[in-house]
């Protein structure tokens, strides 16, 4: 049996008082979801347990039947990137964001508003290049807007904090980041945090400057002036093999993922954004995600058992607050693919599973350790749940579960 794992990206949410106390998928319209949802199974999975907040690397990892201690995102961004690693460089992934000045701290926007234009955040990164002066070897690369690679060339230790504002216990941001230091005593854990702290300062100095950001400013724009990173990893992870899975993704993070975990991965060219209008970017990269998923699916299927897709666009309008604009992407995900999902399955005997890699609620704009909804249609097995939504999925016979029990339990892995 074929089989078909589709994940949308922060697409589980919390309920809204203006939304009548439902989520965006309860509200959105989705006939061949539904479709699925009837004729299926559901349940509820968290993705790591019922406390832990999940980034989407920790969930990929986990569902797949890896460790998540195995490794951090930095490895699997640079992969995907088109990065050739070696042993002991440091791989970390990025954000240019904008602060306020190294003295203060102080954080504006970690994303720069989602405003940075692909051909501003390269005019930024070759300058990055061409001006840092460090005592090693250094890549970085813009990836998707305000996203990017970083790369220290050489032996160094991923036993060091982010850069960055971290969350606190009540899972709110601070409003200063922190340089970053060495998690233990080691002279090259303390060697490689000095270096990257003074690549983030080196940084400032060339980017608050920079006639791309005097302009943004003069046009009432966030400047991109700072280097974030996270996700510090030397490592190359062994993951639980998949060559009999094909992947169709063109973000990084995934792409890293799906190679790492030997799986084909095929990939279109995420549009450039040209504008300050974000959202448009999104729902071109959307619907051009869809238009190849279906032409690859249609013309490759045969040679793969598994399938893994994963739409990233659910999950921005949740950290923007936008629970409109997440209705819409589903619906659209749901009238253009899962209406095509929903014919192959009709003409062949493919199983169909849905999920997301985490909740990423519109009211608190970041993910939460809350539960997920996952669906599964084989064509032979069905409960009382009629919709593919968190509380639907609360009834559904496949009941409650964890991410590293996702395989067995959707029988992913036979």
């Amino acid at each position: 049996m074929k089989k078909i794992l589709i994940i949308l990206d922060g697409a589980a949410d919390l309920p809204l008082d203006f939304l009548g106390e439902k989520t965006p998928l309860e509200i959105a319209d989705t006939p061949n979801l539904d479709f699925f949802a009837k004729n299926g199974r559901l349940g509820y999975m968290y993705p790591i347990n019922e406390t832990f907040v999940p980034g989407s690397d920790d969930s990929i990892i986990n569902i797949f039947g890896n460790d998540i201690k195995i490794s951090r995102r930095g490895v699997y961004e640079a992969i995907g990137a088109g990065f050739d690693l070696k042993r002991g460089d440091l791989a970390l992934r990025t954000n240019f964001v904008t602060i306020e000045n190294l003295k203060t701290k102080l954080v504006i926007d970690r994303r720069v508003s989602r405003t940075l234009t692909t051909e501003e955040a390269h005019a930024l990164a070759d300058s990055i290049n061409k001006k840092i002066n460090l005592s090693c070897e250094f890549e970085f690369k813009p990836t998707v807007q305000h996203r990017g690679v970083l790369i220290l060339r050489g032996g160094f230790s991923d036993n060091i904090t982010t850069i960055d504002s971290e969350w606190t216990i009540s899972r709110e941001r601070l409003k200063h980041f922190k340089f970053s230091e060495p998690i233990d005593d080691d002279e090259n854990s303390k060697h490689t945090a000095n270096i990257l702290n003074e690549f983030t300062t080196q940084s400032f100095k060339i980017l608050n400057t920079h006639p791309i950001n005097l302009d943004r400013e003069k046009r009432g724009l966030f400047p991109a002036n700072m280097i974030f990173t996270r996700g510090a990893s030397t490592e190359i992870p062994k993951l639980k093999p998949y060559r009999s899975w094909m992947s169709i993704n063109e973000m990084p993070l995934e792409i890293g993922f799906a190679k790492l975990s030997k799986m084909k991965n095929f990939s279109h060219e995420i549009p450039e954004l040209k504008t300050i209008d974000v959202y448009d970017n999104l729902y071109k990269n959307l619907n051009k995600k869809i238009k190849f998923s279906i032409k690859t699916i249609k013309k490759n299927y045969k040679d793969f058992i598994g399938c893994y897709i994963q739409f990233k666009e659910t999950d921005i309008p949740g950290h923007d607050n936008k629970p409109y604009e997440k209705k819409n992407m589903i619906e659209i995900i749901d009238e253009k693919f899962f209406s095509f999902l929903k014919k192959m399955v009709l003409k062949h005997n493919w199983k169909i599973v849905v999920t997301c890699d985490h909740s990423t609620p519109c009211k608190r704009k970041f993910h939460s350790a809350d539960p997920v909804p996952v669906l599964v249609y084989d064509g032979k097995r069905k409960d009382d749940a009629k919709r593919y939504t968190e509380k639907e999925s609360k009834l559904g016979s496949l009941g409650k579960f964890y991410g590293k029990d996702f395989m067995k339990v959707t029988e992913l892995d036979k």
